[in-house]
């Protein structure tokens, strides 16, 4: 409990802590005291933003010596990200790799020698990582560690968890599997930081469009996990052919394959998955502002499909905010004020039920944040148990954090 409030609310002092967790002032010494001693948290002057005299002695989180990593599996890349306990940066590394294309072992490969380096990095660095979350795109099998279904991907039951195991071990730490449209909320949730917002969706475009759910404050998963599977909703009246195998999905509406079909021939350079992604991203934002008809067309095309499905998960969730993430934050800028106005007039409830539309200020870094905080969860569950036993206690399904 002290060390959530020190991660959501910055560095206290020991009467403020007393009050806020409604714990007498000896019990929060001596917490503190432990705390301290398993390098956790540190005691020393903090100055406030904006405070006059001698900064006062706060108590605030340490652990720099403590990593969680958070890797992503994208369509176009390999994304690892290892964070300190304090949300710091402690290494990150992006990879170019066209996954459908690669195959399985390719990009198990791949994604091995990248978490390789990550923890040689760390290792230099006198940090220890103490897990590893992997975010994927698709349906998860958190118990066994499987990715079921990856049409994006075109992977069907790969043991991924085991696979990696088998390239890593025995250095992997504990190693765990999570959505990467889940894993996204949960950094886009920790990253708002507003104590009103517990109720949002986070919606993740890339080829495939995915939704990470937040309500009163909790991760909803569904009773076998499949929540906020939005792309494959049959939203689609030209019946377009899916990836899934079913035809009118959303994602076919709204996708980054159609984004580019639209604003572009298929020997065009942005359709080049050699290409960095934000690369090509950045030229359809160069298009548009330089008015090329074709691109602004296809943009407009876009945030109309883009706010029909938005409003339909308005009304269903009622929530506070939809956070647009992936390929949307990089020129959803160019189309927000389309998809806001047509949010606002087909939502049922008035002035769209409260909802605000929002473009993510994580991008692509999202779903490795988000494993990368699941990955350190364990330490806020159990401040005691990692310093004693390398096998950590397996994270609960719906973490404090969300």
């Amino acid at each position: 409990m002290v060390m959530r409030i020190l991660r959501d609310a910055g560095p206290r002092s020991r009467a403020q802590l007393a009050q806020d967790t409604g714990l007498p002032k000896p019990t929060i010494t001596n917490l503190v005291a432990e705390l301290i001693s398993l390098r956790l948290v540190r005691e020393g002057p903090v100055q406030r933003d904006g405070a006059v005299g001698r900064p006062g002695t706060l108590v605030q989180l340490d652990g720099r010596d403590i990593c969680g990593i958070g890797v992503e599996i994208s369509t176009h890349y390999v994304h690892v990200l290892a964070l300190a306990l304090t949300g710091d940066t402690a290494y990150e590394h992006r990879g170019t790799i066209a996954a459908a294309r690669a195959g399985t072992d390719a990009v198990l490969d791949h994604t091995a020698q990248s978490v390789q380096d990550c923890m040689s990095t760390l290792q230099q660095d006198g940090k220890r990582p103490i897990g590893l979350t992997l975010a994927a795109p698709g349906v998860i099998n958190q118990t066994t560690g499987t990715l079921q279904y990856a049409p994006a991907l075109g992977w069907r039951n790969v043991p991924v968890t085991r696979e990696l195991r088998t390239r890593l071990a025995p250095s992997l730490p504990r190693l765990t599997l999570e959505n990467d449209a889940k894993a996204s909320a949960i950094a886009e949730y920790v990253h708002v930081q507003d104590t009103d917002m517990h109720d949002m969706i986070c919606i993740t475009g890339e080829r495939g469009i995915g939704a990470g759910i937040i309500s009163d404050g909790r991760l909803l998963r569904g009773r076998t996990g499949f929540a906020g599977e939005v792309g494959h909703m049959p939203l689609s009246p030209e019946r377009r052919a899916c990836v899934c195998g079913r035809f009118g999905c959303w994602e076919t509406m709204v996708g980054l394959d159609t984004m580019f079909r639209l604003a572009a021939d298929e020997d065009d350079a942005i359709h080049d998955p050699a290409v960095e992604l934000v690369t090509r991203l950045a030229e359809l934002r160069r298009r548009a502002e330089a008015g090329d008809s074709r691109t602004l067309a296809a943009l407009d095309r876009v945030a109309e499909d883009l706010a029909i499905g938005i409003a339909l998960l308005a009304d269903v969730f009622n929530p506070g905010a939809v956070v647009l993430g992936g390929y949307f934050t990089y020129i959803g800028c160019l189309m927000l004020d389309r998809v806001r106005h047509v949010v606002r007039n087909r939502v049922m409830a008035p002035d769209a039920g409260g909802c605000q539309v929002q473009l993510s200020t994580l991008g692509f870094t999202a779903a490795a944040r988000g494993g990368a905080y699941l990955a350190l969860d364990t330490v806020y569950q159990d401040p005691s148990g990692h310093h004693e036993h390398r096998d950590l206690p397996q994270p609960c399904h719906e973490p404090e954090v969300c």
